[in-house]
């Protein structure tokens, strides 16, 4: 029968007492094969993973036009992009591994003047298809703000907009827009 406590001791004096024989003692070979395994085929393929970004809509006070097509949101302020996986070109994301994601828009708009009509609203697209809209349309304050949060799995390659849908209208001034998204997890 194999004397588990006795490893334990060993692996304890190895560690904690640096044990004199490291060369031969298996209790510190087998303690050195571990961190040698943890660190080449854990820690390092994390560091590979990351992938968060953050970018505002705009630079300075600026609104887009009510479109009368649904368009997607263009956020040309990138704040980071670990991963590579937002394209200011496209105003898309694109999940660069596959995982659960973290995904926030943030919204706001300003009518103009009291009493017009106000169109704060967007919808968060994957692969083109609607998963999360907000919206706020009235009349009765100037300015409006929404929000979007999702915790969403996403597959390598997924594509990720903020859609504006026809007839809504954002405004921004100090990136009150933004659009957002951080790898919570990777799957493997």
């Amino acid at each position: 029968m194999y004397n588990y406590f006795h490893c334990f001791n060993c692996l304890f004096l190895c560690v904690y007492l640096e044990c004199s024989e490291q060369a031969s003692c298996t209790c510190c070979l087998m303690l050195q094969r571990l961190v040698t395994l943890l660190t080449c085929f854990l820690f390092f393929p994390y560091a590979e993973k990351r992938v968060a970004f953050s970018a505002g809509l705009y630079k300075g006070f600026r609104c887009t036009t009510k479109s009368t097509s649904d368009q997607i949101a263009m956020y040309e302020t990138v704040f980071i992009n670990m991963g590579e996986g937002y394209d200011v070109d496209t105003g898309v994301f694109t999940a660069p591994v596959s995982g659960v994601y973290s995904i926030t828009v943030t919204v706001y708009s300003d009518a103009g003047s009291e009493n017009s009509q106000l169109h704060a609203c967007a919808q968060l697209h994957v692969n083109g298809m609607t998963v999360a809209g907000a919206s706020e349309q009235n009349t009765h304050d100037q300015e409006d703000s929404v929000s979007i949060v999702v915790a969403r799995e996403l597959n390598e390659g997924d594509e990720v907009s903020v859609n504006l849908p026809a007839g809504c209208m954002l405004c921004d001034d100090s990136h009150y827009n933004t659009f957002s998204a951080f790898l919570l997890y990777a799957n493997y």
